[in-house]
């Protein structure tokens, strides 16, 4: 499921007329010129278009606009060549309403100490003309991202499509529906919030069905369709019957066939990209949807559990956001379950009943089939494998009564020490930065939920930058987290944010 639209980026380079025509023409010759080279690149995974230099505030008003109304225009990038006088820039600043990036490059890397005159220091100022552009953007309060470095170093250009996908997790908030079969689970804090703010902050509509609305599309799906896709499940994955009669366990399967068939037209039909469930609002359905909501979260949707609408529209959003990147390894929703407390060894398994999205496996993927003690229904199908190591992102959306914040902790995925074979579910095995002593408890004190929206895809830097540009706190945990100033950091916060 990709994002909405074709997006591209526009780049704007801010001069004036002040040194003549032929400076002009080699402003926009250069600008042409970085253009040209980050497409080139192959590092941004989304085009730059070169706008013409602006020069006036008429031109800058006029162009941002435009911005605005260019449903493909995910964001401006901006860069002052020359010296740019900042007045010029307050009414397009003013009704610009998309990501906006700060690139504070110049166009050559080096001083040419041998020929450098006055002329080339009017015509290459960015050191100067940047910070008069920086300073009315700080004066007016908006948020921007600032890149600092040469255009064609790599870093930059890293830093650079990091950014992107940012922006377009910015714009595609605002397309995200979510559809809850059910309510909150009774008594559970955590996974409630105000979706009329989440609405106003976020673009998210969150919507309620009764779970038998979707039991009439899963009933009118037909034999021949589920047969279909249950060849697709045993091509695909590794069946594991665990001592069942191979006929039953088809006949568990074939549910989760229809389930997974029903469900997905019902969202296609509706518009919805992100859904939850709650074990204990099962209506007609058969089963806990499981492998069902496995594949459609393969497929790019969003997924909470026990009515978790916050995290189900997260998975959405980052998986929109990690779409395309290289070599990627996934993203998917989780539940912290229970430690590994030996010294050395510290560590969190994650997992949850049944839905954790294949996208995050390591190797094969196995179908089980066994019980389970919540729901009330038939033992369900899921998908069961173990995840893959590395550094991942881990986020958690809260409400915290007047305000959402979002928890960003990076993590290092680990290998499970040893194998379990009585535990039929997906699993991963982190340990969050600095420590799991720290990271624990830095995670309990800014009131992290045990749903997370997790990807091995994105950064950091990247979840916070989306945090500040939908104007919300966030907490970050990394390596660099020292409890004692994350207590005044929340404290702060506190008084900041109200």
């Amino acid at each position: 499921m990709r994002p909405s639209k074709n997006y591209k980026f526009w780049f704007c380079t801010g001069s004036q007329d002040l040194y003549g025509d032929e400076c002009l023409r080699n402003v926009a010759e250069h600008s042409a010129k970085i253009v040209e080279h980050l497409n080139a690149s192959k590092k941004l995974p989304f085009e730059v278009v070169l706008k013409p230099t602006l020069i006036s505030q008429a031109s800058i008003r006029k162009t941002f606009n435009d911005a605005n109304t260019d449903e493909n225009c995910a964001g401006v990038i901006t860069w002052m060549h020359t010296f740019s006088p900042a007045k010029m820039w307050i009414m397009g600043l003013q009704e610009y309403k998309k990501p906006l990036c700060h690139l504070h490059t110049q166009f050559n890397e080096e001083i040419p100490y041998d020929t450098i005159d006055m002329d080339f220091m009017n015509e290459n100022q960015s050191a100067h003309g940047d910070r008069e552009y920086g300073h009315i953007v700080s004066r007016m309060g908006i948020e921007r991202k600032i890149i600092v470095g040469h255009w064609a170093n790599a870093s930059v250009q890293e830093k650079l499509a990091g950014w992107m996908r940012t922006a377009i997790g910015v714009m595609e908030s605002s397309h995200i529906r979510v559809c809850r079969f059910g309510d909150n689970m009774n008594n559970v804090a955590v996974t409630e919030g105000d979706k009329v703010e989440a609405q106003i902050k976020f673009g998210w509509e969150i919507d309620h069905y009764n779970v038998n609305d979707v039991v009439k599309y899963i009933d009118a799906v037909s034999k021949a369709d589920v047969d279909t896709l249950l060849e697709e499940y045993y091509s695909k994955y590794v069946m594991v019957l665990d001592g069942r009669d191979e006929a039953e366990f088809r006949r568990h399967l074939a549910v989760q066939a229809q389930i997974e068939l029903g469900m997905e037209q019902f969202l296609v039909e509706k518009d919805y990209q992100a859904v939850v469930t709650h074990f204990g609002m099962l209506g007609g359905l058969k089963q806990l949807p499981g492998l069902a909501i496995q594949r459609l979260m393969e497929k790019g949707y969003g997924f909470g559990g026990e009515g978790d609408w916050k995290t189900a529209a997260m998975v959405r959003l980052m998986k929109i956001m990690a779409e395309g990147v290289k070599d990627a390894k996934g993203t998917s929703f989780m539940e912290d379950y229970t430690y590994n407390l030996v010294p050395g060894k510290e560590g969190i398994l994650q997992a949850h009943m049944l839905e954790v999205c294949p996208t995050v496996a390591d190797g094969p993927v196995s179908i089980r089939v066994n019980p389970l003690s919540m729901g009330n229904r038939e033992d369900p199908a899921r998908l069961v494998f173990t995840s893959k190591t590395g550094r991942g992102v881990a986020t958690s959306l809260i409400d915290v009564g007047n305000r959402f914040r979002l928890i960003i902790n990076e993590v290092e995925c680990k290998k499970n020490e040893k194998p379990m074979p009585n535990l039929p579910v997906a699993t991963a095995f982190w340990t969050p930065q600095p420590n799991l002593e720290v990271g624990a408890a830095a995670w309990i004190l800014a009131g992290g939920a045990h749903h997370t929206a997790f990807s091995y895809d994105l950064t950091v830097e990247q979840m916070d930058d989306w945090a500040q540009a939908m104007g919300i706190e966030s907490v970050i945990i990394d390596k660099d987290t020292n409890l004692r100033n994350l207590k005044n950091e929340l404290r702060w916060n506190s008084i900041s944010y109200k």
